[in-house]
């Protein structure tokens, strides 16, 4: 109800439109009742000609109404649920990432389209054709008590036999409504998954097993609507066959009262008629009833979504953001994920960053490396502990304040179905062309891009398909650069470019390092052995800090990893030279084993 607020206009256009609608349907039954009871003889012929000629006006109005019934009526129902569309949509591209951890991708994606398709429905189509209809049943009651009310009252003791079955059986409807729709999310989240995927699905020879588990999540979705539909026949069956018994039963009894002058032909033709038009409402409200029931299995989940709260919000009063300084401090922080809370990711960590200096976050995979990018970003708030950017407080300020002075370079950056130029200023939308071809110069992204078809203009392909994975690497870099925030985050941000790329790139990162404070996360040391500071976590917890020769010389987990990495890979890099060495042995043995015994 709060979506029709703004269009009360329209609104009272449309229920005075179904009103008159309503009206002048209720009228035609008296013109006919005048035209009977007068006869059709010659002396009469006047009377007949003005009751005719009446009951075409009362189309002509008819008409009229009815299309501006459908006329505002429609325009109501698309308008709605575009604003209902709009505001799940904006909702949930609002909430915290503990939101989607709770809820699939496909799943919101099939409330937002399906779901709402199907309000549409109820609020464009539904609604009015029940509004018409309570209308007409209330109205040709009313005629019906004054036409016969005797006949009338024999009428209203079927009602309750015709009701009780709609509302036992609607339950029915409106819970195996809601089942169907939770399939066919399910359905929409499985094929978004598979087909966002397609390569990875067919690098595995998943194929099969994608078309099983999407033919019996579709199934499901059948076996689900089918029973509503089951459900539904029967109550139209039942509420049919009740009510056209019942008005013929009527309509017997009417008979024997015309026969023995208890009333008129006239009156009796005027009853049948709007016992007529009472018994189509009814079982236009039956169906409606019905309809309704499974609009509102679909409202159920959109409402799910619309009332669902935000971990993350702003505050009544958000502290103002002082001057940009880039300087990061967590104290003693603590943070476990919704889904694992009986796992800490950050076990009591504290450091500061200083403006404009470079710190590394290197570790084993699972060690809370990202997690500090996470928390610093406020996706979540930590469970224990204070982080601070630029002196306040991060639940004190506006997020997106907040968030407006990172730039962030991800390990698996998102590429959207657009242009190479759209995904360089998604970092940066009010930046001009020039400054994103300037930054994507300063990614080492140029050259291939002015290499495509199109250059800046190509398309992309949805999640930047037509791109490989160090393109997609360096497109985001370059939106980092157009962003130009005082804080740069790097998650891994050159893993996947080719040693001649990733010197372009770590040569505009130092440049770009200069003058911002920037946090490194990498698994490669090389990257970021010259970082101002590195920080060496382990299970959550910080184990070591220093410069990169410091940590070398103290041992522990960082100079392990060091060795593995820097003396290793030459070990390693030996063991596959004597490995190729013997193969090359072998393949010779073999050919000469194989001259000799022919």
């Amino acid at each position: 109800m709060p979506f029709f607020k703004p269009y009360k206009g329209q609104v009272f256009a449309a229920a005075f439109a179904l009103t008159s609608a309503a009206f002048f349907t209720l009228l035609m039954p008296i013109a006919l009742r005048r035209v009977i009871d007068l006869g059709f003889d010659q002396e009469k012929a006047e009377y007949i000609d003005r009751y005719f000629l009446a009951m075409i006006g009362v189309a002509g109005a008819l008409a009229i109404a009815t299309s501006l019934r459908y006329y505002f009526v429609t325009w109501l129902g698309e308008r709605i649920v575009t604003d209902i569309r709009r505001e799940t949509y904006d909702h949930a591209i609002g909430m915290s990432p503990r939101f989607f951890e709770t809820i699939r991708t496909g799943e919101a994606l099939s409330r937002i389209n399906t779901d709402t398709t199907l309000v549409q429905t109820l609020v464009a189509s539904t609604v009015s054709i029940g509004l018409r209809n309570i209308l007409l049943l209330v109205g040709g009651v009313v005629m019906l008590l004054l036409t016969s009310a005797k006949l009338t009252g024999l009428v209203l003791l079927i009602v309750p036999v015709i009701v009780i079955p709609i509302i036992l059986m609607g339950r029915r409807v409106r819970g195996f409504s809601k089942l169907a729709q939770d399939k066919i999310a399910e359905t929409s989240a499985i094929a978004g998954e598979t087909l966002g995927s397609v390569r990875d699905v067919q690098s595995f020879t998943y194929e099969d097993f994608a078309r099983q588990r999407f033919g019996e999540a579709a199934e499901g979705a059948y076996t689900a609507s089918h029973r509503r539909i089951s459900a539904r026949s029967r109550l139209t069956a039942i509420v049919i066959f009740l009510l056209f018994t019942g008005i013929v039963s009527v309509m017997w009894i009417g008979a024997s009262d015309v026969i023995n002058d208890r009333m008129t032909a006239g009156e009796l033709g005027q009853f049948i008629l709007y016992a007529v038009i009472v018994a189509g409402a009814f079982a236009a409200l039956s169906d409606m009833w019905t309809q309704l029931q499974q609009a509102a299995g679909a409202t159920e989940r959109l409402v799910e979504i619309l009332d669902s709260k935000a971990d993350i919000v702003m505050p009544a009063n958000p502290r103002a953001m002082p001057e940009p300084r880039g300087e990061i401090s967590f104290n003693n922080v603590s943070f476990s994920f919704p889904s694992r809370s009986d796992e800490r990711a950050l076990d009591n960590i504290s450091f500061t960053v200083k403006p404009g200096e470079t710190v590394a976050v290197v570790g084993p995979s699972g060690a809370g490396k990202t997690t500090i990018f996470s928390l610093l970003q406020r996706f979540y708030d930590p469970s224990d502990g204070a982080i601070r950017l630029d002196g306040v407080f991060l639940p004190d300020a506006d997020p997106k304040a907040v968030r407006a002075r990172l730039s962030v370079v991800p390990q698996e950056p998102a590429i959207f179905a657009a242009s190479v130029m759209d995904n360089i200023l998604f970092g940066h939308p009010g930046a001009t062309e020039a400054d994103a071809m300037k930054a994507a110069k300063a990614a080492a992204a140029s050259g291939f891009i002015e290499a495509l078809p199109d250059g800046y203009a190509t398309e992309v392909g949805e999640r930047g398909v037509m791109l490989s994975g160090g393109q997609k690497q360096r497109i985001a870099i370059a939106r980092a650069i157009l962003r130009d925030a005082p804080v740069l985050l790097l998650d891994e941000a050159t893993s996947a470019l080719d040693a001649e790329s990733e010197r372009a790139v770590q040569q505009a990162f130092e440049m770009l390092s200069r003058e911002r404070t920037t946090l490194v996360i990498a698994h490669r040391l090389a990257t970021v052995k010259m970082a101002d500071r590195i920080i060496v976590l382990e299970d959550g917890k910080i184990v070591a800090e220093g410069t990169h020769d410091s940590l070398v010389a103290e041992g522990g987990l960082y100079a392990r990893l060091a060795k593995l990495q820097f003396t290793g890979l030459r070990a390693v890099d030996g063991e596959l030279g004597n490995a190729s060495r013997s193969v090359r042995r072998g393949v010779s043995i073999g050919q000469s084993a194989g001259d000799t015994t022919g």
